[in-house]
This record gives structure tokens, sequence and C-alpha cells, in this order.
């Protein structure tokens, strides 16, 4: 009898935590896409703001379900809970109860609670359930990216300084295709239909952020494509021929795109040919090194710190004396937390970088120390830490690195537990 309840209390457990997946992955899909769109100006905030409460509805109690305090890594148990308590102090350092505050706490994920919120998600235990719809929701995302640029393809496509087309490029791509980067890298695990749709998503991506000259989304774009490529001949190193052929295609691709863009620098691609050499962020960052005293370069100013810098466009014809960003995303972190925030968020990456990279017997433990390293890549041409699935997968990645059962697993242990995506 005793034996019976036991097994009935399981079932319930694994029913509840499969519903509770389901729902925390459901609620982060309608709160971004719902953020994305209100980007564009064209819908109302309002619904927008409903729509995200509704993904956080979802989102929020099912991540608590989901949460265990258990870490078996001392060190990462150690850092992680040091790291948690600072970001804790940098939440309440900067904590407004306003209602412009209340608002950017709840629904700007560049800036509001929820950053301040995704390592937690290290603490959901890393599964098979949790990979699965992971990936789900990766593809998922893409889906809506390239639906959005349908939609708004016109807007995407204007060449000039416009920044609210500008605005709305960087968020589509921040928060919907880039991802997809991840998913590349352990394309083994997929189906080749679902493969091919990622990588023509990153492929629109790239091209929009050239004829966008947004530098810093192609570098990003292009470096997980060349990760990907990089683990696709890994995974193929014995078959030489591939490699020479691969080689080959690269070399015919690059002479193509060099020749596409010399008959085109002065019509289509006439914004990126204007902008390649110019240093647009010299100015705000060298108001941002005046503007921090020794004390904010140690702890920062806080969730809500800002630095002076006058006379910057913010569009929409504001013009601002003080910022609460800079697109340098070290600095970003700093400004918030000091070097305090940035040496903690590294003492818990570089161990697991090294350990998904050089201890690891599966493909899934190399992409995710190689995504906690293009984190740190992609510091200083974007801000990467922000609310965010890149950001997430960041974090579910160092718990990945550090779980010495995960890493031990071959690629055909973590096939049969994973149901590919389209498969």
């Amino acid at each position: 009898m005793d034996t019976s309840l036991d097994e009935v209390k399981v079932q319930n457990t694994i029913v509840t935590s499969a519903v509770a997946m389901n729902l925390f992955w459901l609620g982060f899909i309608v709160y971004i896409a719902s953020f994305v769109i209100s980007t564009s100006d064209e819908v109302n905030y309002v619904i927008c703001n409903i729509f995200q409460i509704t993904g956080l509805l979802l989102m929020v109690p099912s991540a608590v379900l989901l949460m265990s305090l258990k870490i078996e890594n001392t060190y990462l148990k150690a850092v992680f809970f040091v790291y948690i308590l600072w970001l804790l102090s940098v939440v309440i350092r900067g904590i407004q109860f306003d209602y412009e505050s209340i608002k950017q706490l709840l629904f700007d994920p560049s800036s509001g609670l929820f950053l301040y919120l995704v390592p937690l998600v290290i603490l959901i235990p890393v599964s098979s359930s949790l990979i699965r719809r992971l990936f789900t929701t990766i593809a998922a995302l893409s889906i809506i990216y390239l639906l959005y640029d349908l939609i708004f393809i016109r807007q995407l496509l204007y060449p000039y300084e416009n920044m609210r087309s500008q605005a709305m490029f960087e968020y589509f791509t921040q928060h919907l295709s880039l991802p997809g980067g991840f998913f590349l890298l352990t394309y083994i695990y997929h189906s080749k239909k679902n493969n091919l749709m990622i990588l023509f998503t990153l492929a629109v991506t790239f091209v929009l952020a050239v004829i966008r000259a947004r530098r810093g989304l192609m570098l990003m774009s292009f470096s997980m494509l060349f990760f990907a490529f990089f683990i696709y001949q890994y995974v193929n190193k014995t078959r030489v021929v591939n490699i020479i052929v691969s080689l080959f295609f690269v070399i015919m691709l690059t002479y193509g795109v060099v020749r596409i863009y010399s008959e085109n620098r002065k019509d289509t691609f006439s914004l990126i040919t204007e902008r390649i050499g110019q240093q647009t962020r010299l100015e705000v960052e060298q108001y941002f090194y005046r503007d921090l005293k020794t004390k904010d370069w140690i702890i920062g100013k806080g969730m809500n710190g800002e630095y002076f810098c006058p006379g910057v466009n913010e569009g929409e014809g504001r013009i601002t004396i003080y910022r609460k960003v800079i697109e340098t995303g070290f600095l970003q972190i700093i400004l918030k937390g000091g070097v305090i925030s940035l040496g903690l968020l590294a003492l818990i990456a570089f161990p697991a970088i090294f350990k998904g990279l050089f201890n690891s017997r599966n493909i899934l433990s190399k992409a995710a120390g190689i995504w906690v390293l293009l984190l740190f890549f992609f510091l200083y041409p974007a801000t990467p830490t922000m609310f965010s699935l890149h950001y997430i997968i960041v974090w579910i990645s160092i718990g990945i690195c550090y779980s010495d059962r995960l890493r031990n697993l071959t690629d055909l242990e973590i096939l049969n537990t994973l149901e590919p995506v389209g498969k």
C-alpha cells in the first residue's frame, strides 16, 4: 500500500514538473514576443503590456516550482551564492516605486528586474525535459522572427539612421534570432529541416545587419555561424573530402560576398560602407570614463545607475543629459554593479568554459562552453546581459558545464533521452 502511494506521489511530481516546464517556456515566449513587437510602434503598448503580464503569470510561478536549491559543485555553490547576494544589493540600491520605475521593472528586458533574476535559472535542474523545451523555444522564436521580418520588412530595410527602425531590428535580432546559434551548435540532436530553418534565420539576420550597418550584430551572427561550422568540422573530422569541399565552399562564398558588396557599395550597402571605420561609441565611452568615480567603478551605481552624457540622440527627438545604458556590455555591467559584478560573473563562467570545452565527451557540453565563451566575446560590441533567451541559455550552459554527469555522457546517450525537434 505504501509502495503504491509512493509511486503515485512520484508520478504526480513528474506530471507537475512537466506542466510547469511547458508553462515556463510558453510564458517566456508570450512575454518576449509581446515586448519585441511593441518596439515597432505599430501596436498598442497597453495590449502588449497585458500580454507581458500574462507571460509573467505563466512563467514566474512555474520557475519557482521547477527550482531546486541543491547545487552539487561546491565551488559553484559558494561563488553563485555570493553573486546572487551582490545582484540583490544592485537591485536594492536602484529600486524605485513610482509608476514609470515599476513599468521599467516589469516590462523592460534590458534594464528591468528580470535581468537580475536570469542567473536563478541555474537552479532549475538540467534535465532532458529542460533541454527539449529549450530547443523547441529557440525554434518557435526563430519562426516568430521570420514572421515579424515579413510584416515589418519595409521598416527593417530602411537604410538610413532611423532610430525607430534601428531599435526594431536590434530587438528582433537579440531576442528572437540570435538564440538560434545554440541550436546550430548542437545540430547533431536536431532534424535536418530544422537545422536548415535556423541556418536560414541566422543568414537573414546577418544580411539585414549588413544592410542596417549594425557592426556588432554582424559580428555576433557571423561568430555563431563560424562556431557552428567549427562544430560541424569537429563532428566530421574523419572525412577529409568533406573538409576540402567545405574550405572550397567558404572561399567561393567569400569571393561572392566581396563581389556583391563591391557592386552594391554605393546603394544597398552604402550605410555600412560609410560606417565601416567610424568610432561611434568613442565619445559616449569618454563621457562614461569621466563620470564614474573610484567607488562607482568598484560597486557600480545600482540598477538605475546613470552617467553624465549630454547631447546623445535617443530617437524621436529626445536628447539625453544622463543615460542609463551604454552599448558596451562590460561597461554596462560595471555601471550597475561595478567590477565586483563583472569579476563574480567571470569567476563562475571561466571554469565552466574550460570544463565544457576541454573536459567533456559530448557536443552539448562543448556547445555550452562555446556559448559561455561567446558571452564575453560579445561584451564589447553589444550588451548580451539582458532578460533574453540568449542570456538564459548562458546560465543553462553554465549548469551543463558544471555537471560531471552531463559532461561524461556520450552523444548517443544524449540522443536517446532527447527527442530531436522536428523528427
